[in-house]
């Protein structure tokens, strides 16, 4: 068994898909919302025997693998080590001393982690633990996010580390330097050629969401904060282990409270998030200083469609706010601004006044409402140029709403407080996302990289020609009626009609039919192999309640469905062919009579399907 089959045999797709999303069972199958685009009514399967999804929406399909792709935004062999590590499969493609490595790294930060935690906690950081008291933080909040204080000489850390582990082989400078906690020196002559990363500076440790810490946030002591010309914080750098764009500072501790609030509340910096979770709101993470990007968006859907913004209101903020809603709209995700009453962030309205900052989440605005507040805040709205100003603003954020309905309520209210005519409105909203405004207020690129195709829309004939198929790979006992009854020229879609022809191959070969021996058969047909796995879902979708005598009854009902869509076709190809004969002065009579002959014909087989 190959690893890749061996983590498919101990992950349950259905325990892995549920992880993300709420899944029904149907039968002996379930369904669900596709996650990866907007539907009302589910067209997502799932088919825990098969170990195998497709969504009849959006075409999308695959395993558990093309999931976790899809889902993660992750490659194949991030997505293979991910679903490696979930299953307990030791991936023997990457060598001993490649996991080793990355566990070694992991140990390394936790062993970190460990050692500022001890050190605040001595005399050495007494200062630094001081200040967090008078921050508000409780000694207990200290201790659950394991705070630190990395102390300010060269190379405490450095010479700490490098006397672990207590057995077997010692943590080199170079695992510290790829872990991100030392650098190489620049000075000639110096006895030390390492130097730590962090000095000086109380420590944050970032984990993911699987409890590993990965990362730290440093800021600077409040002693050297005014005598020293330094960043006031300073983050690990990008490594094996820590991803920066797919990692939410507190999601770790604060996953469950968002399931069970069905809320998440995003705040700008670490400090908000802990004095959050100092004052009894669980359900916070921070994003670290930066605007959210698509993973973290990704990521937070695992555990709610809601969210709230409570972003600093200095510049910098509101501008990470502004390309936060962005990210969220952009999947469909129902989001709120929380608006401080007082206070320049969550951690200093906090502590000026919890209760009030807790009635701020409850009284968050919606977007919308939020965002018309801040364009037109100063401006003379009885000015026209404002008026047209303002509207634009809100046309380039209601586009981004991916509910008609939902663009319709906001579009009918903006009019209103515009005092403009609803329909004008309406026509100049059409106007302004077919103009040259469109891309003035939004990039383009990457819009494009966030739309998800549809499926492409199949005619009648080849919805069909897909049902029969899928009927009969669900009961394959009617194939050889099929094969019978149907003819290949019966069936619509070319890659149907190609699917058909390689089934009549494959069935006179074996003489029976299996799912795993034909998906064997197809391994060097990429798209047959995923032509099959849809056909499988959509028998299941549609057939999974029928019994043996329904399905012969549906097979030849759509069998005779589609015989009559090939005589009519045929029919009217023949009347045209016929229709530019009679246009020849001199045609021949041979020929038209073959022509009438086949219609009269043609004519006769449809009457007998009516």
């Amino acid at each position: 068994m190959s690893e890749i089959d061996d983590i498919k045999a101990k992950l349950n797709i259905i325990d892995l898909i549920r992880e993300y999303i709420p899944v029904k069972a149907v039968g002996a199958n379930f369904q669900a919302l596709c996650p990866f685009h907007n539907e009302k009514t589910p067209s997502f399967v799932i088919s825990p025997d098969k170990q195998i999804w497709h969504c009849f929406g959006c075409g999308r399909g695959g395993d558990i693998f093309s999931f976790i792709m899809e889902k993660e935004g992750l490659d194949f062999s991030e997505a293979l080590r991910l679903l490696a590590t979930k299953a307990g499969v030791e991936l023997k493609q990457y060598s001993k001393q490649d996991k080793s490595k990355l566990n070694r790294l992991l140990d390394i930060m936790m062993l970190a982690g460990k050692y500022y935690a001890h050190v605040l906690g001595s005399q050495t950081g007494k200062s630094a633990y001081d200040y967090l008291l008078k921050r508000g933080l409780k000694a207990e909040t200290i201790s659950d996010w394991s705070l630190g204080y990395a102390p300010d000489t060269g190379d405490s850390l450095y010479n700490f580390l490098r006397q672990r582990p207590q057995t077997g082989p010692k943590y080199t400078a170079a695992e510290m330097e790829a872990a991100g906690l030392i650098l190489k020196s620049n000075r000639m002559g110096s006895q030390n050629p390492y130097f730590d990363r962090f000095r000086g500076r109380i420590m944050f440790p970032i984990w993911d969401l699987n409890n590993n810490l990965v990362a730290f946030t440093a800021r600077i002591s409040p002693e050297k904060e005014n005598i020293e010309k330094t960043a006031k914080y300073i983050n690990s750098p990008q490594t094996e282990i820590y991803n920066k764009s797919r990692i939410l500072f507190g999601l770790n501790k604060a996953k469950n409270a968002i399931r069970e609030e069905n809320l998440v509340v995003v705040v700008e910096g670490q400090m908000d998030a802990i004095s959050c979770y100092n004052h009894g709101i669980y359900n916070v993470v921070a994003s670290s200083g930066t605007a959210l990007t698509s993973a973290q968006v990704a990521l937070l859907k695992r555990f709610t469609k809601n969210i709230a913004l409570a972003f600093d209101m200095d510049t910098a903020g509101q501008q990470a706010a502004d390309r936060g809603i962005r990210e969220v709209l952009a999947q469909e995700m129902n989001v709120k601004i929380i608006t401080l009453a007082s206070g320049k962030d969550p951690d200093e309205s906090l502590r000026q006044n919890s209760a009030e900052f807790k009635e701020a989440i409850k009284a968050a605005q919606p977007m919308l409402d939020y965002y018309f507040t801040k364009v037109s805040t100063g401006l003379n709205l009885a000015e026209l140029e404002n008026k047209v100003l303002v509207r634009n603003k809100m046309f380039a954020m209601i586009r981004l709403v991916p509910n008609k309905v939902e663009q319709g309520y906001w579009l009918k209210k903006i009019s209103e407080e515009l005092d403009f005519s609803e329909s004008d409105m309406r026509e100049e909203f059409v106007k302004f996302i077919s103009s040259s405004h469109y891309n003035s207020y939004d990039n383009k690129e990457e819009e494009t990289k966030k739309t998800v195709k549809a499926a492409p829309i199949l005619s009648r004939e080849e919805m069909l020609s897909e049902l029969i198929l899928a009927l009969v790979i669900k009961f394959p006992q009617f194939i050889p009626y099929l094969f019978d009854n149907l003819d290949v020229d019966r069936l619509y879609g070319e890659r149907n009609i190609t699917f058909y022809k390689t089934l009549i191959i494959y069935y006179n070969k074996a003489a029976s039919f299996s799912y795993e021996d034909m998906k064997v058969y197809l391994k060097n047909e990429e798209e047959l192999l995923k032509l099959l796995d849809r056909l499988l879902l959509l028998g299941e979708k549609e057939y999974y309640n029928y019994n043996v005598n329904e399905a012969r009854e549906e097979l030849i009902k759509i069998s005779q469905e589609l015989k009559r869509y090939y005589f009519q076709k045929k029919i009217k190809g023949i009347e045209k062919d016929i229709a530019n004969l009679e246009k020849q002065a001199d045609f021949e009579k041979e020929k038209m009579e073959e022509l009438m002959a086949g219609l009269k014909n043609a004519t006769e087989e449809l009457k007998k399907l009516m």
